[in-house]
């Protein structure tokens, strides 16, 4: 009875789901080409609007989950957010979830969260042409024997990171990137030697890269913490009501000028960024580990 009860709850929720973002990819794909006009205060006017209609998309979002698949959220924050600050938003990455948990927590307390993407992904349909309309970093990553092969390929990756992060000191924006570069698997963990027990190794080349092209514009980093106490879901699982409770953690500090450099060329400053990412990474690891002794805690009760 519980398996028909989910799919019915599940199959409901991803067709309003469906039907709220054709709804709002519409008008932001159809808008989206007035910021090609060479005005700037129209170009900033038209980005304001598109941010708009994605909030209110992520904002009925929030209704269809309340109503289908409501999930309780235990959040833990010291924030004080306002949608009027430039942020840096990082989190460890477990599943496409998180998006929605991040999008659920921050969603009209801060700037409508830009995500960087691989090149890939902007054709998903029907998402895709949302995100490019919505002015998300689009990356292409280039492996070691691709840059050997065709030298004049390396730093292309900053210079996208670079132009992108220019579109964004206009208005105040939220950047979110994902530092582990992919989602935790307990195999993947193994193959890295991951000193972290809950976390794959942070990618710093990204992040570094996104903080020295917006400059003065971003001063915050919001650090936010995911756990899910029973297991981590699927897409489907999380829309078909089989997710009750999910932790967040969210810690908001200033971003030190130790963190603003060239990565590329000063190796000392490259060596102080990573050691810097792998302290605030060990802190992360130890609130993961907090959550989950506290969790067999209430199991226990």
């Amino acid at each position: 009875m519980g398996g028909i009860l989910s799919l019915i709850r599940g199959s409901l929720a991803f067709v309003c789901w469906v039907v709220n973002t054709l709804f709002w990819v519409i008008p932001i794909v159809l808008l989206s080409p007035i910021k090609l006009i060479p005005v700037p205060v129209l170009r900033t006017a038209i980005s304001s609007l598109l941010d708009n209609c994605a909030t209110a998309w992520i904002s009925i979002n929030g209704v269809i989950e309340h109503i289908f698949h409501p999930v309780k959220i235990d959040l833990h924050s010291n924030a004080e957010l306002t949608p009027k600050e430039w942020y840096m938003v990082i989190a460890n990455h477990q599943s496409w979830v998180d998006i929605l948990i991040l999008q659920r927590v921050l969603n009209r307390k801060i700037p409508f969260l830009k995500f960087f993407l691989k090149k890939e992904l902007i054709f998903v349909p029907f998402l895709g042409l949302a995100w490019w309309a919505l002015d998300f970093p689009f990356m292409r990553r280039y492996s070691t024997a691709q840059l050997r092969k065709n030298p004049k390929l390396k730093g292309k990756d900053i210079e996208i990171t670079r132009r992108a992060c220019a579109k964004f000191k206009s208005k105040p924006v939220s950047v979110m990137n994902f530092v582990e570069g992919t989602r935790f698997k307990a195999e993947k963990h193994q193959q890295q030697n991951s000193q972290f027990k809950h976390l794959l190794k942070p990618k710093a080349g990204g992040l570094a890269f996104a903080l020295s092209a917006m400059g003065d514009h971003i001063n915050k980093l919001v650090n936010v913490s995911i756990y899910y106490p029973e297991k981590v879901p699927s897409y489907w699982e999380y829309i078909s009501g089989q997710v009750k409770e999910v932790r967040v953690h969210i810690t908001v500090t200033e971003i030190p000028d130790e963190m603003r450099g060239d990565y590329m060329k000063d190796r000392d400053f490259k060596i102080a960024f990573q050691e810097q990412l792998n302290q605030i990474w060990q802190e992360k690891d130890q609130m993961l580990d907090l959550l989950a002794q506290d969790n067999q805690v209430k199991q226990k009760v």
